[in-house]
């Protein structure tokens, strides 16, 4: 990957110096078991933030005017534990720095370093996972860092909310808290309320974009029938911001294809979604930030 500003955004507004958020591209795809690709995910996921309008309609903002700096890739791919550790580092290295850090993948497993370093930093966690799977297999083909295995630790040390899951091992079910999951064939008029409840003051959202319905969202590794749609799944996240403090988040599983470009604009869409209503909803300004 080619260093250049995220969005292609001004230099002034892509210096850590400067900068309230962080974006941390991670392009591992070591442990993906059926589509490959998922390395691909970050460069697709960049360039089609260089083809999208910054002014979001919405919140009336522009909110790369905050600041946003595209951090190094991780690229330690020489083991799934060695990646992991890589990403925690990394992740816990610039929430030091007070930056609103967000993470771009790679395949899901890049979660569990991620989760590891905000669940550190911020007390009384709670991960709010949107996926189809329920990636809680403590063990898989030999490694406890592998892709189906992303939220296992999560759901050990985390107050773990599941969305839109509707594909899992039987085996899963001895590590799922049935109560915290919403699943997809469940999914009612006033679940959004329901799961706000459920939460903790802190929050991470750990999106894999399998979670979206394969209509708008093929280019993922393992697409699955009956998933989420857009203004839905904004609707959601919306009012986690206005309710929560949301602490970071991260987005995974992106299996770009070279003939359909309008899952890379998707990508690319709810992350600056997600920004714009971090500062929209959640006053993130310096104040906040002496506090």
């Amino acid at each position: 990957m080619s260093k250049k500003n995220y969005a292609g955004i001004p230099e002034k507004y892509a210096r850590i110096d400067e900068a309230k958020v962080v974006l941390i591209p991670v392009p591992y795809d070591g442990t993906s078991t059926w589509q490959k690709g998922a390395d691909k995910g970050p460069d697709a996921f960049l360039n089609a933030s260089e083809n999208m309008e910054l002014y979001d309609i919405e919140t009336q903002s522009e909110v790369y005017k905050k600041g946003i700096y595209l951090a190094p890739p991780v690229t330690e791919n020489s083991s799934p534990e060695k990646m992991v550790e890589a990403v925690y580092k990394t992740t816990k290295n610039y929430i030091k720095q007070e930056k609103f850090v967000t993470l771009f993948g790679g395949e899901h497993s890049i979660s569990i370093g991620s989760i590891r370093a905000f669940n550190e930093a911020f007390e009384d966690l709670t991960v709010v996972q949107l996926d189809a799977h329920a990636d809680l297999r403590p063990e898989y083909e030999g490694s406890k860092c592998n892709h189906a295995c992303a939220l296992h630790e999560a759901s050990k040390n985390t107050n773990l909310l599941q969305i839109g899951i509707r594909s899992m091992d039987i085996s899963e079910k001895d590590h799922m808290d049935e109560n915290q999951v919403y699943f997809a064939h469940d999914l009612y008029e006033d679940w959004q309320d329901d799961a706000i409840g459920q939460m903790t003051p802190n929050v991470f959202i750990t999106i894999d974009l399998d979670a979206f319905d394969p209509s708008i969202m093929p280019s993922t590794g393992t697409p699955e029938p009956g998933g989420l749609f857009w203004y839905e799944t904004l609707e959601f996240l919306k009012m986690m911001f206005k309710k929560k403090n949301v602490v970071g988040f991260d987005i995974v599983e992106l299996c770009p294809n070279e003939k359909e470009k309008s899952s890379d604009f998707l990508a690319a869409k709810l992350y600056y979604k997600m920004l714009s209503y971090k500062f929209k909803y959640q006053n993130y300004n310096e104040e906040d930030e002496d506090e």
